[in-house]
């Protein structure tokens, strides 16, 4: 095998001495990758290695894109009706809350400032079901605005909101209640009229205007809209609010516009922003993903290993093959560049693969999961516990060229030994019993 290659490398006008990497090293080296009848168990090894490295890359790209996704989900929905930026009175009440917002909305980056009123209560139906809610109350024009609301009511419509006799709910309680458009839900709350004998609880029904369905089962279940106007009187707050929730453009640079909102303000405040909210929650998710990297990089290092176990056996393999090369002319560079050519097309071939493969799966993830659910006869991503209503993956550029630039130098690292062993080959040892 070795003479043929040879003769066909000398007959290009390429011997064994000629430049790196050239036609007569790729040759040596692309038939060390193909399968023979009695050299099949080599090309087995070469197999698994490939699939090592081609799965473990799949799985990392798969699972970060899943970690992203689900990241981006939870703040887009958690985000979505509720502010980046939250307002409230140091020095007394917002009774000028309407001056404010504008003032808050002309600061650069600000998109939209919400004034609420917010209050817990008892929602029930006629029925007899019963659940706590809590009731949001805003001005139509402004939930309008609210996008992830206005542009997801899945029932009825804004007309009776915005006309200040109706509320708007989610259609998780609606279920739960067993409420439609257009059904009266009572509302009971302990913040109603001081008596003599004490503050009487407020009950009062309101007419339901439509259904809402924001895709995160903890918001579609307890949360109830009602005009701002209503729940000012409802909750004994006539003329103020109070929370002035503001919506930036870009919500990772939060800290910047603090000073910005303060000075807009000319007043003493409080302000709140969603990373302090949220900080313990996305903290942990920030975790989870950088211990699964390193964990399922494992994978890719033992695909890795596999690569070195099977080169090491090759240059056993063909050691005669190394020793006529050698004697023919062959460089020890030469026969190194020839096995190091042989394990890193593995690499490079495993990672391309596992890239489209990650890829494919990550474009058709709910569909997959879709399919497992039907298949086991289980719920597989139940929104109830996730939150959300279907499986997300987002694949991040930079993440993906990072995995495969991990790959890759895994690989090639992998081939350095195999290689150089076979590069230090003794000819006269190797020949010797042939």
């Amino acid at each position: 095998m070795a003479e043929a290659a040879l003769d066909r490398s000398s007959k290009s006008g390429l011997g064994p001495a000629g430049k790196p990497f050239s036609t007569f090293e790729r040759l040596v080296a692309w038939r060390y990758l193909r399968a023979r009848r009695k050299e099949a168990f080599i090309s087995v090894i070469a197999g698994f290695s490939f699939v090592g490295i081609m799965l473990g890359v799949a799985t990392l790209i798969i699972v970060m894109a899943v970690m992203n996704g689900f990241r981006t989900e939870l703040v887009s929905r958690i985000l979505g009706i509720n502010g980046h930026m939250i307002i409230q009175p140091v020095d007394g009440p917002f009774t000028d809350y309407a001056d404010l917002v504008k003032k808050f909305e002309a600061v650069p980056g600000i998109k939209m400032a919400l004034p609420l009123v917010e209050g817990q209560v008892l929602a029930s139906s006629r029925t007899g079901g019963s659940t706590g809610a809590l009731v949001r109350g805003t001005r139509a024009e402004d939930l309008t605005k609210l996008k992830a609301v206005s542009d997801n009511i899945k029932s009825g419509d804004m007309v009776g909101f915005a006309a200040g006799d109706s509320v708007l709910m989610g259609t998780g309680m609606a279920d739960q209640l067993g409420l439609r458009v257009g059904d009266l839900i009572t509302l009971t709350s302990p913040e109603g009229d001081v008596t003599p004998m004490g503050v009487n609880p407020r009950i009062k029904s309101y007419k339901i205007s439509g259904l809402f369905k924001i895709g995160m089962s903890e918001y579609d279940s307890s949360i109830i809209y009602m005009p701002l106007e209503e729940s000012q009187l409802y909750f004994n707050a006539d003329g103020l609010v109070q929370s002035i929730e503001l919506f930036v453009n870009n919500p990772d640079d939060i800290k910047n516009l603090r000073p910005k909102v303060e000075e807009a303000a000319g007043r003493q405040i409080s302000i709140t922003d969603w990373q302090q909210r949220n900080q313990t929650f996305f903290s942990a998710l920030e975790v989870e993903r950088n211990v699964m990297f390193m964990i399922l990089t494992l994978i890719v290092l033992v695909a890795a290993l596999n690569i070195i176990s099977g080169l090491i056996m090759l240059v056993k393999d063909k050691g005669s093959d190394i020793a006529i090369l050698r004697t023919m002319g062959a460089s020890a560079g030469a026969i190194m560049r020839i096995f190091f050519m042989t394990g890193a097309a593995i690499g490079i071939v495993g990672t391309i693969a596992g890239v489209l493969l990650g890829v494919l799966v990550c474009i058709n993830i709910e569909s997959i999961r879709q399919f497992f659910s039907w298949v086991s006869g289980t719920v597989l991503f139940d929104p109830q516990l996730y939150f959300l209503s279907q499986l997300p993956a987002e694949m991040d550029v930079s993440e993906t060229v990072s995995v495969v630039i991990m790959a890759l130098t895994l690989s090639f690292i992998a081939t350095i030994f195999p290689a150089w062993r076979a590069s230090r080959l003794d000819p006269v040892q190797a020949l010797r019993y042939e």
